[in-house]
C-alpha cells in the first residue's frame, strides 16, 4: 500500500459514499495478497460490452509468422487514470485509514475490458498486421525474420508515444 501511496495510485480521501474493505487472499505459494472487497461496486456497476478479443483467433493469426515476440503491458490497469468523479467509488478502509484509487484498480469488474479498449484505440491500425492484443498480453510477428526489427519499432514507437509502459 505504500508503494501505491508513493507513486499517486492512490490517495487518502476522506467521508466517501462508497467504501470497501480489504480482504487477504492466499495465493499458491503461501504467501498473501491484499485485495479490495468490490462485490458491492460490481452489483452496482453496469457491465461493459466492449468485446475481448478472441484468443484462439490470435493464436491462428500468428502461425504463419517467422518471428514473434511477447510483451505484457505492465501494471496494465494502473496506467489507465480514474475520472475523479469515479475516484471516490473505489475507496477501501484500512487501519492506516481511508484510500481510493486515482488509477483504475485490477479488482474492478470492467478493467479488462477498459484496459483492452485503450489497447486497441492505440494500436489499431497495426492490430492483426504486425500486432495481436489481448487485454495487456501483446505479440508483435512479422512474417520474415527481416521484418521483425521494423514491426518491433513501430510497436514501440507507439508506446513511447501514448506513454504505455511494459514488463521488463
Amino acid at each position: 500500500m505504500v508503494k501505491q501511496l508513493n507513486v499517486g495510485f492512490i490517495r487518502v480521501i476522506e467521508y466517501p459514499t462508497w467504501l470497501s474493505n480489504i480482504v487477504p487472499v492466499p495465493k499458491s505459494e503461501g504467501k498473501v495478497r491484499m485485495c479490495v472487497d468490490y462485490r458491492d461496486l460490481t452489483k452496482a456497476s453496469p457491465k461493459d460490452d466492449s468485446p475481448l478479443s478472441n484468443i484462439n483467433m490470435i493464436m491462428d493469426n500468428t502461425t504463419s509468422h517467422a518471428l514473434k515476440s511477447l510483451v505484457d503491458g505492465f501494471a496494465g490497469y494502473n496506467q489507465i487514470k480514474m475520472l475523479p468523479d469515479h475516484q471516490e467509488k473505489t475507496a477501501f478502509i484500512t487501519p492506516w485509514g481511508t484510500f481510493c484509487y486515482t488509477v483504475m484498480p485490477f479488482d474492478l469488474k470492467n478493467a479488462g475490458a477498459t484496459y483492452q479498449r485503450a489497447a486497441t484505440t492505440i494500436l489499431h491500425d497495426l492490430i492483426h498486421k504486425e500486432i495481436e492484443v489481448y487485454v495487456d498480453d501483446m505479440i508483435i510477428k512479422s512474417k520474415t525474420r527481416e521484418g521483425h526489427v521494423p514491426a518491433l519499432r513501430k510497436f514501440f514507437e507507439r508506446l513511447q508515444r501514448y506513454q504505455m509502459r511494459l514488463n521488463p
